[in-house]
């Protein structure tokens, strides 16, 4: 980055992090706002826009080719109105042009590379393209002329295509069903992970492979409802695999975005908060359903990560780091045999090149990227005459090493800006982890990094979705108060206090204010109050992230079950028969949605637990309850009924019996007497 303003241009007064890395371009480039629609429109212009992220490593060789060559800035200035998109911070924009070039091209991706009029509808859209005409594309210069070619010299072609896209739009816009999803949609969208299922590598479908932690807490929440030991069997084998390979960080935790192989050797190595946010909660998950250690051990270790590498001193969590550094790709995480010898000495670096298959050769560009894919452990602590105590130690010994080694890379670029719905699948994360592992830091951390979120990323009432250097701007998405309700949730699970309900019961009324669907049900991505663009979007199907939509739906049903609010679940009803089509024809592509389903499909049950936080039984008995996998269990603890009042009305007569802890148990709209015999109560709550 430039230390002066010298040549910049207008990107250099915006605070997102990927403006202001094209901010000393050639390319007069407007932000996304009227004043770049009115010139467009004035001076009669095409618009080029341009999407991306600033940890987005073909954005970086777009950049590089097209966006600081003079030759294409000026036929670019000359011709055409070019706009900056941060997708990160307008997510709106980029749903909706993302769409359109999925439409058109069959793919999409980014930089995502649209061309439109000053109305903003598109008449072209791709993704990179090379300065010049190679690997099998045409070149961007080329593309740009014949562009303005047909946008001046064929207006009608220009009309006929953006009548066409306008068209396609309206027909993604989902109608209410007659016919309401059930059961099926559930064992339909298992059977589709089936089938898709790689069983010797873990993950789903081909090359690059991405994590879908959706897919995975779909999972084991199948095998809770139905028994079916394959569904865990996915699981497991996946988070093994996974964390063998290089699309883990075995140096210095957390995971890359994806892997470009079947195997989870050679990642795409930005690492995105989102992703570890989703993978502490299965490998978190898995933990309370296997009691296996090394499942626990992988989910602190990415926390560990997030809080030495993400977390800003203020207590939330920065979005994103870089694949690139001093403009190569994974550059500060790959590594020559010889280096590891170096650093390590001869025996202990034979030994930890034996473990992570490091060589001469390398596996990645001449370069090595640790892994353990085929490696087994037990056979190496054989070989070296170790124990498996002795080869943790110094394959913990060797990582330090490493990691301080590395630490005097030049690091790669962070993304520092905090977004409200990223943060909010972090704080869900670290409560559930504070909740299932039992530690008080995690929690503490969650709870820190709402606060931040409830004093910085409110405006008059309004949830807003970033912050960064001191500015709060745009309002929130959908995906920003899904994401933060479902954070309240588990937040009330990790520490039973009421406040956060409450506070998540009043996010989820100004959520069905502002992007519930009155005709046709379902949350639209944009708020009623914010700005209108060419087509109202409305997501089922999850991608990277689960969608608002399906993260919408589970909590719905929770925060009925947790507040007695019947609203919810009708609301709920309706989203069954708006989205009956879209998961008729792919279950598996809304797994996180689906969840709703085993809730609604298959029995659930209520309690209410009653004590004196002193009383010693009483804290071993929520203990056990936070750390037993009971998704289909709804849980509120309080020392009386009163306590519960404010946001569970229904539970306002509950009462302690004889002065002992006392559990309520409701399952199928039936309420058995209360109970003190906790021991008795624990195999009534855990009991199918």
């Amino acid at each position: 980055m430039f230390d002066n303003n010298k040549n910049a241009n207008r990107l250099i007064k915006e605070k997102s992090p990927y403006l202001l890395q094209h901010a000393h371009n050639p390319v007069d480039w407007y932000a996304w706002g009227e004043e770049a629609f009115q010139k467009a429109k004035q001076e009669k212009k095409p618009i080029f826009l341009s999407i991306g992220y600033s940890t987005c490593h073909w954005c970086h060789v777009m950049a590089r080719e097209s966006f600081s060559d003079e030759e294409v800035a000026k036929y670019l200035n000359e011709h055409f109105v070019s706009i900056k998109v941060d997708r990160e911070e307008r997510p709106d924009i980029d749903s909706v042009y993302m769409k359109v070039c999925q439409m058109m091209t069959g793919h999409g991706g980014w930089p995502l590379t649209i061309f439109m009029t000053p109305d903003k509808v598109p008449f072209f859209a791709g993704t990179y393209f090379p300065k010049k005409e190679r690997y099998g594309m045409p070149g961007f210069m080329e593309v740009l002329k014949h562009l303005h070619h047909t946008y001046t010299s064929d207006p009608d072609k220009i009309k006929h295509v953006t009548i066409q896209i306008k068209d396609a739009l309206k027909q993604t816009t989902q109608q209410k069903s007659n016919r309401q999803l059930t059961k099926k949609a559930v064992d339909e969208a298992y059977e589709q992970l089936e089938q898709r299922f790689d069983w010797e590598n873990g993950g789903f479908g081909e090359a690059p492979k991405f994590p879908q932690p959706q897919n995975l807490l779909f999972l084991l929440r199948y095998y809770h409802a139905t028994g079916k030991e394959r569904a865990l069997e996915m699981v497991e084998h996946t988070l093994l695999k996974m964390a063998a390979g290089g699309i883990y960080d075995q140096i210095g935790f957390g995971f890359s975005r994806y892997s470009v192989d079947e195997k989870w050797l050679v990642p795409h190595f930005e690492k995105m908060l989102y992703d570890q946010a989703l993978m502490v909660m299965v490998y978190a998950e898995a933990f309370q359903i296997t009691g296996k250690n090394f499942f626990r051990r992988m989910g602190k270790q990415i926390i560990s990560f997030v809080m030495k590498e993400m977390q800003s001193n203020e207590n939330v969590f920065y979005s994103a780091i870089d694949a690139d550094s001093e403009g190569v790709e994974g550059k500060y995480y790959v590594w020559d045999k010889k280096e590891i010898i170096d650093i390590l000495g001869k025996e202990l670096g034979e030994f930890y090149a034996d473990v992570y298959q490091l060589t001469d050769q390398g596996n990645f560009e001449g370069k090595n990227i640790p892994n353990r894919i085929s490696v087994d452990l037990h056979e190496i602590a054989d070989k070296y005459d170790l124990s498996m105590k002795e080869f943790g130690r110094e394959m913990q010994n060797a990582r330090q090493l490493l990691l301080e080694a590395r630490e005097k890379r030049i690091y790669p670029h962070v993304d520092d800006k905090i977004l409200t719905s990223w943060n909010g699948l972090m704080i869900t994360a670290l409560a559930m982890a504070g909740r299932i592992f039992q530690e008080k830091t995690f929690t503490e951390a969650a709870e820190k990094a709402i606060a931040f979120i409830e004093k910085k990323l409110i405006v008059d009432g309004r949830l807003m979705a970033r912050y960064r250097d001191g500015e709060t701007k745009h309002k929130a998405y959908l995906d920003d108060h899904a994401y933060l309700l479902w954070a309240y949730v588990e937040l009330y699970g990790a520490t039973f206090s009421t406040k956060y309900l409450e506070k998540g019961k009043e996010l989820l009324n100004q959520m069905i204010e502002l992007f519930w669907d009155d005709e046709q049900a379902g949350f639209f991505f944009s708020g009623k109050d914010a700005e209108q663009m060419i087509t109202d979007d409305k997501e089922v199907y999850d991608g990277a992230l689960p969608s608002g939509n399906s993260v919408a739906a589970v909590t719905l049903l929770r925060m009925s079950a947790l507040t007695g609010e019947t609203k919810y679940v009708d609301l709920l009803d309706d989203m069954y028969a708006t989205f009956f089509n879209d998961i008729s024809r792919q279950a598996s592509a809304a797994t996180f949605f689906v969840q709703s389903l085993l809730l609604t499909e298959y029995p659930t049950k209520e309690v209410i637990v009653l004590g004196e936080q002193e009383n010693q039984d009483f804290q071993a008995f929520v203990q056990k309850l936070q750390q037993a996998f009971l998704p289909d269990v709804s849980l509120l603890v309080s020392e009386t009924g009163e306590k519960l009042a404010s946001v569970s009305p229904f539970a306002k007569d509950y009462q302690v019996l004889e002065g002992k802890p006392t559990a309520y148990i409701c399952k199928e709209f039936t309420c058995e007497a209360p109970i003190n015999d906790l021991e008795e109560a624990m195999k009534k709550i855990v009991k199918k």
